[in-house]
């Protein structure tokens, strides 16, 4: 039962090889087993989990999409009845009275949730340290990191403890920790996947989207989790395709953009670009597909653009967690002022409190045309420089990361270098499309990928061209845990 795609669990679950039952104790005896080397687990819903692989068990009927196949989720997705904590003090006991959109369309294709995986709090980070309970380990190496914010969902698919784990991308955030561990992680276009119930981090750029060990298992994610929902108005009405269904489409004819400004970026690692240009190169070779250079001219503005924009959403989302109504609350103040206070700072780690700063700043009066109303048009023009790129290539080909995972503790104490993690990642939200990461192999003896960028709501041919790229690349290697 190792390293499972949901298509094998599926097929010994409907031959009778194993129950539900079976399957969940065999990823809770693993749990058990890797957690110490990994920490990926905030909390472990054991008892929930059983009780719902017995009622599958008990019912036989194993034709829902998802039917006692084992997962997680990143815990900022609200879970009825089930501690949800952002990995943050101030919600460290927060027991959610509804579920989110997500959790309740993979519940109802029969999904069984082992657990909350941790992240970065609030999802503000690129490493999983900035969790308030502990950071997460990278699989492959026990003092790197695993990328973030999703870190402890692509770590627990790395590390087998689940088939497959969900998480969220507001400016890289499935698709790095995706590359630094080695695992395939989709970022959908915005409003492909209702956000409803999902704790914000900067609204116009949050994505859910699934983190797995295949490309075919992300696209029969997506058939079950993409789509329209009355609690979201930024999902369209527009029909979700049959993703898995299409993945061995011939690309023949088919152009591949590769964008100079990344692969002229300085602080690319000569490895990894070498590494990405054999395989792009091959790769088009072997489709029968066209490479195109492309510019994305605007490349260099998108971190500070991304920062000033998220962090100003982020100020304003964060103001709800107040200690009045829910979460944390600090036991010494004299009023009402100092309760807020205190709570707060009691409450949130370091990087939510500057991008409280931060955002608060940039909205002032005296400062919101000079920085918000400024990021918020050079936003529009690097969407724009998408759309056109888009006129004369089917995908763009890109890195996903700079570097490869750095060490834990590396870079905590510079922000700056943090955010500079995010350079081809941030752009690809500021736009709001989609962004597929796929594994391209070992460097050094850690992974790395590289990124496919489709148009809008062109999941289908990333997905495609994803499948054809993984199945060339076939990269087996597992961390040894």
């Amino acid at each position: 039962m190792e390293n499972l795609t949901i298509k094998q669990a599926k097929e010994l679950l409907q031959s009778g090889k194993i129950t539900a039952v079976e399957l969940t104790k065999h990823y809770l005896d693993r749990i058990e087993k890797t957690e110490p080397k990994v920490d990926a687990f905030l909390t472990i819903t054991k008892e929930e989990a059983l009780r719902k692989a017995e009622e599958i068990d008990k019912k036989g009927d194993f034709s829902a999409p998802l039917a006692g196949i084992p997962i997680a989720l990143k815990d900022v997705i609200s879970t009825k009845n089930i501690r949800t904590t952002a990995a943050s003090k101030i919600l460290e006991n927060y027991i959610p009275p509804f579920s989110a959109v997500v959790w309740q369309r993979l519940e109802e294709a029969g999904a069984i949730l082992l657990g909350k995986v941790n992240t970065d709090e609030f999802t503000m980070g690129s490493s999983c340290e900035n969790s308030a309970f502990k950071p997460t380990k990278n699989p492959w190496d026990e003092n790197r990191v695993p990328g973030g914010s999703s870190g402890g969902s692509a770590a627990s698919v790395v590390a087998d403890e689940c088939v497959f784990a969900i998480g969220t991308d507001t400016g890289g955030s499935i698709r790095q920790p995706a590359n630094f561990c080695g695992c395939v992680g989709l970022k959908p276009t915005y409003g492909r996947v209702p956000r409803y119930g999902v704790m914000s981090y900067a609204s116009s750029f949050d994505t859910i989207g699934p983190l797995t060990k295949t490309v075919e298992d992300t696209a029969i994610v997506m058939e079950i989790i993409a789509g329209h929902s009355e609690k979201d108005a930024t999902t369209p009405k527009k029909e979700v395709p049959k993703y898995s269904e299409n993945l061995q489409n011939s690309l023949k004819g088919k152009k591949i953009g590769i964008p100079k400004e990344y692969f002229e970026e300085k602080g690319l690692d000569e490895k990894i670009k070498t590494q990405l240009l054999e395989t792009i190169n091959k790769f088009a070779k072997e489709q029968g597909a066209e490479i195109k250079e492309i510019s994305l001219p605007l490349t260099e503005y998108a971190i500070p653009t991304y920062y000033i924009l998220v962090k100003s959403e982020a100020s304003t989302n964060l103001a709800r967690y107040d200690g009045v109504r829910f979460g944390y609350k600090t036991d010494d103040a004299h009023d009402l002022k100092e309760f807020y206070e205190k709570t707060r700072e009691e409450g949130f780690g370091p990087e939510v409190k500057r991008a409280i700063m931060m955002g608060t700043f940039t909205l002032s009066a005296g400062y919101f045309d000079a920085y918000y109303k400024k990021a918020a048009r050079v936003r529009n023009l690097i969407k724009q420089n998408f759309d056109k790129a888009f006129e004369e290539v089917d995908v763009l080909f890109a890195p996903v990361s700079p570097f490869q995972a750095f060490k834990i503790g590396e870079k905590k104490d510079d922000p700056l270098q943090m955010y500079l993690a995010d350079i081809f990642t941030v752009t690809v939200n500021l736009a709001g499309i989609p962004g597929l990461a796929v594994p391209t192999g070992l460097i050094d003896g850690l992974p790395t990928g590289l990124q496919i960028l489709g148009k809008q709501f062109a999941e289908e041919t990333v997905l495609n061209f994803g499948w054809h790229l993984e199945k060339m690349v076939n990269f087996q290697e597992k961390p040894n845990l």
